[in-house]
């Protein structure tokens, strides 16, 4: 689930199409950007299918753990997300929210099966931030954990050292990643020409390990050891945690660089050094206990664990950034409060930076760190979040090939319920680390979810109220210019949530003020589940009479909402605006929480300290601070 992507600096104008020569720059971006985090569980993927000794590291055992890893990899990945899950996209955009909404918008005309999926999308949406805080602690503890093959003697040092790490992260994104990013892809592919020079020795020496591509293999190790299997598949599906980023960030990089480093640079060499780590514990089994690390050669260690720990920021890095652009759709689709957002370039509005989630996640992640110790404790919450997250993508998938592309039912069902059944298997694999640590995620995801879907349910219940006790604004406009009060210069832009109706502002500057500026628009700004909505779509203007006009303005969730920008478009259509001359009119709402058919008390209370709390409009629509007038009132829910 990633979405804005640190650096733009390798893209093209529209990534959909890349110009000839920006597709190996898109490529070698996407690296660093898309395939930080499955590219680095090699660290502790293989390890977590041995940990514990429930499976033995036998050479049969090995081949069929190693055929399980290739296969995974090859379904999830390559058939699913990359042939499949691409092709999915929303006007060029990927992820769950882009899912959600072109799952929702097929099945607009059945009420019932859409609120449904809206519900199953927000759990999605919710859950994600589960994943946010257990990648970090996980990629860098698995790197840190290096110092106990090279230096067990330090082994104390390991979650200071973490730590350590996670904070700097944290502490730097303020500053924003545009600089930093442009390293991201060169550093990944440095590290993915080191997984194929750790594993080509060792398949060398035992090339024997190549067999495990028969998947007879893995059929073998499921016959023989029955639930064990089942369990060790919840270790087996680390392997894939990140793939769900092919989809993710497809709007930054397009379907072609995506493909070509994932089939040219990432799959074989994430392969290699799988068979690599097996064909070397064929001979040295006591390597288990970390047979990632024991591959480097004696020279080489230090220079491994220094660029296994970068590659395990880059990993992070993306989560980070991933969160808050997931946050900012959330809130422009009215899934989350307003937050206070701050770009970080004056170039890609895509680089943010969220205090709140940022600084949210750095408490989770250090409460992982320090409630689990060890990479291997954490593999115990890791896995379900993702799996989650990778069912419901299918299920959503589903449903935009049966009533979006129209497909037959029995095709839809064939493309998609293959997918199904892997995925519902790895999660029930992953259920049953519940107790052990796989808790933690879903306490996040779950939290979260009630905060959304209280957000949600709370400003229906507001908007139902207002429009109870809204008048309607051309007959409100009627009946006061038949005795007009006195007319001020200047232009008046009143906010409304409700186009058609009397803006609350409205009511109390004439009641207050006891003036009506010469102009006055009546905006309403609306923001759709498309991700992008372009300047000529962006304004519609109807004029009331009077010098008064409605407006409703556009945006997609990936739109930066600019009033002042957006109202200059009313050049040439009968409106001239003076910006010095322009304020703005917004009615601030308190909410007050009563006894009745709404939410109960409790989430009432919670909505009520959401909304109070939230960001302001002003900042959010970039409305400038110096013309704004802000009237209270008071709604009851």
């Amino acid at each position: 689930m990633r979405a804005q992507s640190p650096t733009l600096s390798f893209m093209s104008s529209d990534p959909r199409h890349p110009a000839p020569g920006a597709l190996p720059g898109l490529t070698l971006a996407a690296l660093g950007v898309v395939y930080g985090d499955i590219g680095t569980s090699p660290l502790y993927a293989l390890k977590e299918v041995f940990h514990g000794g429930h499976v033995a590291p036998t050479p049969a055992n090995l081949l069929g753990v190693l055929s399980l890893i290739f296969w995974t990899i090859t379904v999830i990945v390559s058939l699913k997300y990359v042939l499949l899950i691409l092709r999915a996209d929303n006007n060029g955009e990927g992820g769950l929210i882009a899912m959600l909404a072109l799952a929702t918008a097929a099945v607009k005309d059945r009420p019932a099966l859409r609120r449904v999926l809206m519900t199953v999308g927000l759990f999605g949406t919710a859950i994600f931030y589960g994943d946010g805080v257990i990648t970090p602690a996980m990629s860098v503890l698995g790197a840190v954990e290096g110092i106990d093959v090279y230096a067990p003697q330090y082994h104390e040092a390991i979650l200071p050292l973490a730590l350590i790490v996670l904070t700097g992260l944290f502490a730097v994104q303020r500053f924003g990643t545009g600089g930093i990013g442009k390293a991201f892809g060169p550093v990944m592919l440095v590290w993915f020409l080191t997984l194929v020079a750790l594993g080509v020795p060792q398949i060398l020496r035992n090339p024997s390990v190549l067999a495990a591509v028969n998947p007879a293999h893995a059929l073998d190790f499921f016959l023989a050891h029955k639930l064990v299997a089942f369990v060790a598949l919840g270790a087996v599906v680390l392997v894939v945690t990140g793939g769900e980023a092919l989809y993710a960030d497809l709007g930054h990089f397009g379907k072609r660089p995506i493909r070509w480093a994932w089939y040219g640079i990432v799959m074989p060499a994430l392969v290699i050094n799988y068979f690599g780590q097996g064909a070397m514990l064929m001979h040295a089994p006591e390597t288990v206990k970390n047979p990632f690390f024991s591959l480097a050669p004696a020279w080489a260690e230090i220079p491994l664990f220094l660029l296994a720990t970068a590659a395990a920021v880059i990993a992070s890095q993306a989560l980070i950034t991933a969160a808050f652009s997931i946050t900012k759709q959330a809130m422009q689709l009215g899934l989350l409060p307003r937050m206070a957002i701050k770009h970080t370039s004056v170039r890609d509005t895509g680089q943010i930076y969220v205090p709140f989630i940022n600084w949210g996640l750095y408490v989770f992640i250090v409460l992982a760190v320090g409630l689990f110790k060890s990479a291997s404790a954490l593999a115990g919450a890791y896995g379900i979040a993702v799996t989650i997250d990778m069912t419901i993508t299918t299920v959503m998938t589903f449903f935009v090939l049966r009533y979006g592309w129209k497909y037959p039912a029995a095709g839809a069902l064939l493309a998609t319920g293959f997918f199904f059944a892997i995925d519902v298997t790895f999660l029930g694999s992953n259920l049953l680390k519940l107790l052990l640590g796989g808790w933690f995620p879903l306490v996040i995801g779950a939290g979260m979810f009630t905060l959304m879907l209280t957000w949600v349910q709370g400003r229906r219940l507001m908007r139902m109220r207002m429009r109870d006790e809204a008048i309607e604004l051309e007959p409100f406009l009627e009946a006061i210019f038949v005795s007009p009060p006195l007319r001020v210069p200047g232009t008046a832009v009143f906010l409304s949530a409700e186009t058609g109706a009397t803006p609350t502002a409205l009511l109390h500057n004439l009641k207050h003020n006891k003036v009506l500026h010469e102009q006055n628009l009546f905006v309403t700004v609306t923001h759709h589940d498309v991700p992008w909505i372009g300047f000529d779509r962006r304004c519609e203007v109807d004029s009331l009479g009077h010098d008064c006009w409605r407006v409703v303005l556009n945006f997609g969730f990936k739109n930066d909402p600019d009033v002042p920008e957006a109202l200059k478009l009313l050049t040439g259509r009968g409106v001239a605006l003076e910006e010095m001359e322009t304020s703005y009119f917004l009615s601030r709402d308190t909410v007050i929480p009563t006894f009745g058919s709404g939410m109960a008390m409790w989430r009432e209370k919670v909505f009520a300290s959401m909304h109070r709390n939230a960001a302001g409009v002003a900042d959010f629509l970039n409305l400038p601070s110096n013309r704004i007038v802000e009237l209270g009132a008071k709604v009851e829910i």
